[in-house]
């Protein structure tokens, strides 16, 4: 999945604020566009000064905005409010803007923007959840400041200097204060009927006791200063001084987290979806809303999660039956393969740092082909990295996170190794292309580099677009033949699309149907083969994100949808290249708003 704090959050900062004064988008031709663009640099301004963290993940947090770097994000109710009605005030200047009255390509900014304004503004209404995206506890075992900012420390603040390295321990200073601003929000979400399913409670506050369990020395939070410092040569007692404010302050600000999570526990219940939530249904078609940009509700996206489940199975079904798998399920015969000589790496490091080697070269031969479909490529590299130890439990199975907006840092794409069985080397050519070549880094690093877009549209995202992109690029990588002498590699493709089509399935089983979490588990277990225990946390994470697993295949679908439907419009006049290019050039946006990208595209080349 794509990093999460940066690909749903909205709000960006535009590295030429401070030489523009201020006037961060260019001012096209017309009175409609420069109002649209006093509406987005407004927005942009106005959350740049709120998100420290965000400057840092854009690498933007240098020059002007170097005093920012010292600071962690306010996660207060009273910071939650300030940016509703920021929100609103910004999408009443919005809609006092007359629409038709914009060039093309403003239209797609307007249109994009006022989707995502208001959808965050729908998400304000409920009395739990972040506001800002579908996710109803703010603290769970794929939320909270536990959970992401020692990585985010570690891989994305610099340390080039005593003052970065100063600015580090006045963040870690800060993580305390966060702490207890997000405890404070679970307590009115509490109050307000919204207690996490058992299970989440359990997985999160076992997470939390791993951290207050270890020897403090030996964590990230503490050991990632003293290593990037001593490899700058900066001088000075690094260890000791995040050591002290961790033992100090982090950890019983952390303790009192855990505590307040724990003492839910008797209240909550096992059952796994919102509809248990006050105005819980709605808040399912919220997250629908949000995560697949349609209008879809959860019957119909669970009729076409069965009705692709099916299809794909049998297709499954063919390539097993010719590599002489004939017995069982297909998802038993899935998942025999993993137990075929050869398909699993040793669970140790060495072999892992072997596994993330094959990974770099699979990604090398399929970057060579990428000039042949595509006409822009992007400048950023993309490294493969493991998902830190400490996160590993509870963390996706992948997921990508952006290069920054200078360059100062590439694009990175993050495996979860804490089981390799988890990984049969079939199964792994596809998460390549579906997170890095042509995938995520290809449309993110493309966004991000586009020198005309303004710096809001290259942060804003939409899961249906980015992640449908994701899928397209895996069935794309085997239509041009990446699988042509590795049977195994596509049967992993067809289980990946698979995969995505159960989520469908178990998203709004969940959610809509109100299965429980063991029938959720139970179902994909028996229909993909893979193990239990990947397939637990990926349940798990359908609880606490409602909707965004049906983001996957709604995206997916749409993307070869309207590519099919430019191919039979224009025949030879259908360019490959082209319909790339332009649908990455439209940049993170609600499929609604692809599909107007796409069939001017089409108009444009009939004549």
């Amino acid at each position: 999945m794509l990093d999460r704090r940066r690909f749903l959050l909205s709000t960006a900062a535009g590295a030429g604020l401070a030489a523009t004064g201020g006037a961060v988008f260019a001012q096209e031709a017309g009175s409609a566009d420069a109002a649209l663009s006093t509406v987005m640099d407004k927005i942009t301004q106005e959350h740049l000064l709120s998100s420290p963290e965000l400057l840092t993940m854009l690498g933007l947090d240098k020059g002007p905005g170097a005093a920012m770097k010292g600071r962690l994000d306010d996660r207060s109710l009273a910071k939650q409010q300030q940016d509703k009605v920021k929100f609103v005030a910004s999408m009443a200047a919005l809609n006092g803007i007359d629409r038709e009255a914009l060039s093309p390509r403003f239209k797609v900014y307007h249109d994009t923007v006022r989707f995502f304004g208001e959808t965050a503004i729908q998400g304000y209404d409920f009395p739990y959840g972040g506001g800002m995206w579908p996710s109803p506890y703010t603290v769970s075992q794929l939320g909270g400041a536990y959970q992401s900012i020692p990585d985010f420390l570690d891989s994305q603040h610099s340390i080039d200097t005593t003052e970065d390295a100063e600015a580090y321990l006045s963040r870690l200073s800060a993580l305390a204060t966060v702490f207890d601003q997000e405890t404070e929000r679970m307590r009115a979400e509490f109050a307000a009927g919204a207690v996490p399913p058992d299970f989440v409670i359990q997985r999160a506050t076992g997470q939390m006791q791993s951290i207050l369990g270890a020897d403090p020395s030996s964590l990230t939070l503490v050991s990632s200063v003293a290593r990037r410092a001593a490899e700058k040569g900066l001088q000075g007692d690094w260890a000791a001084r995040a050591l002290a404010i961790v033992n100090g302050e982090v950890l019983p600000a952390l303790t009192r987290q855990r505590d307040t999570l724990a003492a839910a526990l008797p209240s909550a219940v096992h059952d796994a979806g919102c509809w248990r939530l006050p105005d819980g249904d709605a808040y399912y078609g919220y997250g629908l809303k949000f995560y697949t940009t349609s209008a879809l509700n959860g019957q119909e996206i669970h009729d076409m999660g069965l009705e692709q489940v099916a299809e794909l199975s049998a297709r499954a079904d063919e390539l097993l039956k010719a590599q002489g798998l004939t017995q069982g399920t297909v998802g038993e015969r899935i998942a025999s393969i993993g137990s075929l000589p050869g398909q699993l790496y040793p669970n140790t490091d060495e072999a892992k740092e072997q596994l993330l080697a094959d990974l770099n070269a699979q990604m090398a031969t399929v970057m060579a082909r990428m000039p042949e479909y595509f006409g822009r490529l992007p400048t950023s590299a993309c490294d493969i990295r493991r998902v830190p130890k400490e996160i590993e439990a509870g963390a996706p199975g992948g997921y990508y996170q952006s290069p920054s907006l200078d360059g100062s840092r590439p694009g990175a794409y993050y495996i979860n190794l804490r089981d390799t069985a988890e990984w049969p080397k079939f199964t792994l050519p596809t998460l390549t292309y579906h997170e890095a070549v042509p995938g995520h880094h290809f449309q993110i690093a493309l966004q991000q580099e586009k020198v005309d877009t303004p710096i809001l549209l290259k942060v804003l995202g939409f899961s249906a677009y980015a992640e449908g992109w994701g899928l397209y690029a895996e069935q794309l990588a085997d239509e041009i033949g990446m699988y042509e002498n590795d049977p195994w590699g596509r049967i992993g493709c067809i289980q990946s699309l698979m995969f995505r089509a159960a989520r469908l399935v178990v998203d709004s089983g969940l959610h809509y149907k109100r299965w429980s979490r063991e029938q959720g588990i139970r179902y994909m277990v028996e229909t993909l083969g893979d193990q239990e225990s990947s397939i637990t946390t990926e349940v798990e994470r359908y609880a606490v994100w409602p909707g965004q697993a049906s983001s996957y295949k709604v995206g997916h679908t749409t993307w070869v949808r309207l590519r099919e439907q430019a191919k039979a419009t224009l025949g030879d006049r259908f360019d490959i290249k082209g319909f790339h290019d332009v649908g990455l050039d439209a940049g993170g946006v609600p499929l609604t708003v692809l599909e107007r990208v796409i069939d001017d595209w089409v108009a444009s080349r009939r004549g």
